[in-house]
């Protein structure tokens, strides 16, 4: 009898063992993957809007090419997360990988604003299968009451990557042009590729239960908050990254470098701190956690219009990217936890529709502000926004007690 104890624990011990092996495999390969994929991108988002006016787009045409990309994240996420709760991740991860890699080259082709918004859409598209997917995945492997930790850890990946690609692209465009930039983007995705391909194993759901609709996913009071804290904070930092490089280059003379390294402080900053904070999240009342980050967003962002310098314009990316550091690893871990009820492909969907959702307002909105108004009230109508959306966050998240 004691003889047979000792087995079964044996055989659940080893068992663990694997299973914890597998999750780690899992975690390094989407890491580093991700991390890849993302510096490809980083290196193009910032000089995106030089490339746009080369082909002669106003301020209003700025908006639609990155509202493109946004908003073909936007229709397909919640689609592409149901799916892979069901079919499997590793599919839609390594398909979008492929496309991001054919369309590097695209964007080198593109001889019109109407060519470039289109590769642009394409683009969201592939977006829509890899990172959300990618998150998914670690949420399935997170721990109760780890979750801000184990999805705080692993956002690392991607903010590293968007943090770092703008300072190398500001130099590769410097050095060797632009169509430099996309050909780097180009390697940087066939990396990412490869890794997964050949090294990131299948996880598919065994359950035969029918899988929850966007709305039901909406209506999970959790959920909710969170979505619309995340539609904000994309909709702020949105306009942030898309007209910071107008104010620098024209306002204040900054080279592409420069511009580079100010969004890369800003994001890179994030990538440093969501380690910490998702271990606070995990201890601490979310809800406070993402109001404080908000609060110092919003004063950042009224403060541009004001600020005249290199130096002045280097502490408020260093203040935004603090305040997002706060507040994004205590939104992920509220999704990680209502995922277990709803599924994590439609949980992380839903979140990053979310954001797309605010990725496609801002500049379309902002470019509006932007040709009508000025470009210094771009970021004070940004402030304004981020704050009275910080109020209603707050109602909404009173209500669940997250």
């Amino acid at each position: 009898m004691v003889s047979k104890e000792r087995d079964v624990i044996s055989q659940e011990l080893k068992k663990e063992r694997i299973e914890r092996a597998h999750a780690k495999k899992v975690f390094n390969v989407l890491f580093i993957s991700v991390f890849s994929a993302m510096l490809g991108l980083g290196i193009v988002v910032p000089l995106l809007p030089f490339y746009a006016e080369s082909l002669g787009a106003t301020g209003i045409w700025i908006g639609a090419i990155f509202s493109g990309f946004s908003l073909s994240r936007a229709i397909f996420m919640p689609l592409v997360g149901k799916i892979s709760d069901k079919r499997g991740r590793k599919i839609f991860i390594v398909t979008g990988l492929l496309i991001y890699t054919l369309l590097s080259v695209a964007y080198i082709a593109a001889n019109t604003v109407y060519y470039l918004t289109a590769v642009r859409i394409i683009h969201g598209m592939a977006s829509a299968m890899v990172i959300p997917i990618a998150m998914a995945y670690i949420a399935d492997f997170s721990p109760r009451g780890s979750e801000g930790k184990y999805m705080g850890t692993f956002t690392i990946s991607m903010f590293l990557g968007m943090g770092f690609g703008p300072l190398l692209g500001g130099v590769i465009k410097d050095m060797a042009g632009m169509s430099a930039v996309f050909l780097s983007m180009a390697g940087f995705s066939i990396i990412s590729l490869l890794i997964c391909l050949f090294l990131l194993p299948d996880v598919r759901n065994s359950s035969n239960t029918a899988q929850p609709s966007l709305r039901t996913v909406i209506k999970n009071e959790m959920i909710k908050a969170v979505l619309f804290f995340r539609a904000m904070n994309a909709f702020a930092t949105g306009t942030f990254m898309v007209f910071l490089p107008v104010v620098a280059s024209v306002l204040m003379k900054l080279s592409s470098s420069q511009i580079g390294f100010l969004i890369s402080l800003s994001v890179l900053t994030i990538a440093l701190l969501q380690r910490y904070f998702g271990k606070m999240a995990d201890r601490y009342r979310k809800s406070i956690l993402i109001v404080f980050g908000s609060v110092l967003v919003s004063f950042a962002l009224i403060a541009i219009p004001f600020l005249h310098g290199f130096s002045s314009l280097l502490a408020v990316s260093l203040l935004i990217g603090i305040g997002s550091a706060i507040s994004i690893p205590s939104a992920t871990a509220i999704v990680a936890i209502a995922g277990r009820e709803v599924g994590q492909g439609s949980a992380m969907g839903a979140f990053n529709t979310a954001m797309s959702v605010g990725m496609i307002t801002a500049p379309m909105i902002s470019g509006a502000v932007m040709d009508f108004a000025g470009i210094g009230y771009v970021f004070i109508f940004s402030s304004a926004v981020c704050f009275l959306s910080i109020i209603i966050f707050w109602y909404l998240a009173s209500r669940t007690g997250i």
